[in-house]
């Protein structure tokens, strides 16, 4: 694996001594983006952590669902952008911008995911995750019958709230120890 010069959080917290499997994950990264990502190790100080983190992150983010992988990036960067999660942003900013084929479609999520040209079912996708996000005691039976009205079925509901939810645990967590995104990602889908 590639060393970083650059400090990853505020903490410190050593590397654990991490098995073959976890090695070979890390390669993984760097063969298919060419970098391991900085949240990854910044839980690599407890390899149980890590693994959880990531086998929950995998199955949210790409494992089967009724959302499309953009549209889980979508949420990753409305949430984000609520909490302000710098780390966030700029990785799951570069994925959307990637995975639409549109910098400026990405940039629009990041910055003010309403004025972004979208579907009404995205919009009120992403509306109810926002939603959940700054105002989690408000959900109503109404919100969510308005995703049902926009063609989401209670699965799709279920993930919304799960992707939504898992980040905003991660942005508090990113927040927490000042976790800095890899340079990479700046230049990613530009």
């Amino acid at each position: 694996m590639a060393e970083t010069s650059q400090k990853v959080t505020a903490l410190d917290l050593p590397m654990a001594d991490l098995g073959p499997e976890t090695q070979a994950f890390f390669e993984k990264c760097v063969d298919k983006i060419g970098f391991v990502p900085n949240v990854l190790i910044a839980y690599a100080f407890d390899e149980k952590k890590l693994r959880l983190f990531s086998e929950f992150y995998n199955d949210l983010m790409l494992g089967p669902s009724g959302l499309s992988k953009l549209e889980r990036e979508m949420i990753a960067v409305a949430v984000s952008a609520v909490n302000h999660c710098h780390y966030c942003l700029v990785a799951h900013g570069a994925a959307v911008r990637q995975l639409s084929g549109d910098p400026v479609f990405g940039e629009e999520v990041s910055t003010n995911y309403r004025a972004a040209v979208m579907t009404e079912k995205q919009k009120a996708m992403l509306d109810f995750a926002v939603k959940l996000t700054e105002m989690p005691d408000k959900i109503e039976e109404a919100d969510r019958n308005f995703l049902r009205e926009n063609g989401f079925s209670d699965r799709d509901i279920f993930d919304i709230a799960s992707v939504a939810g898992f980040f905003n645990m991660s942005n508090r967590v990113a927040a927490a120890t000042d976790m800095r995104p890899n340079a990479d990602y700046h230049a990613l889908a530009r």
